[in-house]
């Protein structure tokens, strides 16, 4: 069985407590992964001033550079995956053991490798646009002056603390840069995908960062509270319930669900048609477990309609095994967690509040064809994995599953007068809103709840990584003060 170590400020070391994630098919041990406790990380967050001391004589230029070999050692090259051993890990190895541990087919996982390796790629591309073309060389001597004006920037804290999900590789494209901002990371990864972090770690070292600005550690829930208690900014990953207690700290950015929607606005309504790819795109994207995935698509005409088109789209997409290169559902890990995913959704719609039907179970149900051998309802099970399918569904703007997210290719289509938009779409992370009317537009230009906006037909999962994404990383490690000096 394989084994990950702790990386206590880059040395490798193994916990006499251990917790092993099984195979998701087999549900046979696959990977054991030594467990830090509150204690040994409270002691080792003591260093992070040292370990940031590390990069603090590395000019930011040579640090791009480095960015640039670690993103072709990631995609590329084999790497450490437990010194102790000796085990190392190629580049498909890393594909299938991501594949075991979280279900994701290999396409998807290639997909997110690309995602991880283009963020590193284009470093300075992706910093000038969350600093707005700020010279990163002012990092070097702490102030410069940009045409004319003196500018100066201080550390907010001495490492970055980072809580991992285990839905999907991609969402580690957010933090990947850190080094290149002179900054140390302490991160704990998620349970079922230990493997990314560690592999992106390892791609930076053989670049040339010094080893001791890293800190990893697969730890439980009170282990990684201590590493956000502990970094003075950190970043956490998960569900409402698992990040609602870091809302209110400034220190912590909150990833939770994206609640993101395709909007179609009034004076394109008539065309739908056209856009039905682009919203099963949004939709299914990823196998749809992303916070970017679209889970509602809100319109002012024509709704029933567009529900019943985009069910009989995605009800061609099937489970498929995982080296299938057209495999795009995951199954869960845990298939209990499917099953009670389809039971709440069910149970959501036979509630009081408002009206709702299931569009794709009606599909399904009446077109034989387009079913998988073995497929029931919502829930499949094929190639050893249990499927939540696709699911539309069509519902009142005020029923619970108007504003929903499931880790899976879901969508409430709902409809409402083109005067209540945006105003009723509540928090979003992406919007694209489909639309050619100027001042249907501005409305949503105007809104303090749209924190990505896309105009035109553009899928809710395609991401310019020069634009802040929920958060800008610069500013949350770097605060600007005021300098000046005699002529």
């Amino acid at each position: 069985m394989l084994h990950l170590p702790i990386l206590r400020w880059g040395q490798p070391y193994r916990s006499v407590n251990q917790i092993v994630t099984p195979h998701f098919r087999t549900r046979e041990p696959f990977v054991s992964m030594s467990q830090a406790n509150v204690g040994l990380i409270r002691r080792d967050l003591l260093r992070q001033a040292e370990a940031r001391a590390l990069l603090q004589n590395i000019a930011v230029a040579d640090l791009v550079a480095m960015a640039g070999k670690a993103a072709d050692h990631f995609l590329n090259d084999t790497l450490p995956l437990d010194p102790e051993s000796g085990t190392m890990q190629t580049p498909q190895q890393y594909v299938e053991q991501v594949s075991a541990t979280t279900g994701m087919p290999f396409s998807n996982v290639r997909r997110n490798m690309n995602k991880v390796h283009g963020v590193l790629d284009k470093v300075e591309d992706v910093l000038a646009g969350l600093t707005r073309g700020l010279d990163l060389s002012v990092l070097d001597a702490g102030y410069g002056s940009v045409r004319g004006q003196m500018l100066s920037f201080f550390p907010r804290t001495d490492a970055l603390g980072v809580v991992l999900p285990s839905n999907s590789p991609g969402v580690h494209s957010l933090w990947a840069p850190t080094p290149v901002l002179k900054m140390p990371l302490v991160l704990k990864p998620g349970s079922a995908e230990p493997w990314t972090p560690l592999r992106i770690i390892n791609a930076w070292v053989k670049a040339g960062v010094p080893a001791g600005v890293f800190a990893y550690y697969p730890t439980d829930h009170a282990g990684g509270n201590e590493i956000l208690r502990s970094t003075g900014r950190g970043m956490v990953f998960g569900d409402v319930g698992s990040t609602k207690r870091w809302k209110a700290d400034g220190r912590v950015e909150v990833h939770g669900p994206g609640y993101s929607k395709v909007v179609i606005g009034p004076d394109v309504a008539d065309d739908w048609e056209q856009y039905i790819d682009v919203i099963a795109e949004s939709m299914a994207n990823n196998g749809g477990r992303s916070c970017v995935n679209a889970s509602g698509v809100w319109v002012t005409r024509h709704a029933d309609k567009i529900a019943e088109a985009l069910a009989r789209k995605l009800a061609a997409v099937s489970p498929r095994a995982a080296d299938d290169p057209d495999a795009l559902l995951a199954p869960f890990a845990d298939p209990e967690t499917a099953r009670r995913i389809s039971a709440t959704i069910d149970g959501d719609m036979t509630g009081e509040r408002g009206t709702a039907r299931d569009v794709s179970a009606a599909v399904r149900d009446s077109d034989r064809v387009l079913r998988s051998p073995g497929e029931g309802g919502r829930v499949a099970s094929a190639h050893g994995g249990t499927y939540l399918l696709p699911t539309v569904v069509r519902c009142d703007q005020n029923h619970p599953l108007a504003n929903r997210e499931f880790l899976f290719p879901f969508a409430s289509i709902v409809e409402v007068p083109a005067s209540d938009l945006p105003d009723c779409l509540g928090p979003s992370l992406v919007v694209t809103c489909i639309s050619n009317d100027p001042a249907f537009r501005a409305r949503f230009v105007a809104s303090p709840h749209v924190d990505r906006l896309n105009f035109g037909p553009l899928s809710t999962t395609q991401i310019g990584w020069d634009q802040p994404h929920e958060g800008n990383l610069f500013e949350h490690l770097y605060a600007r003060r005021a300098i000046q000096r005699l002529a």
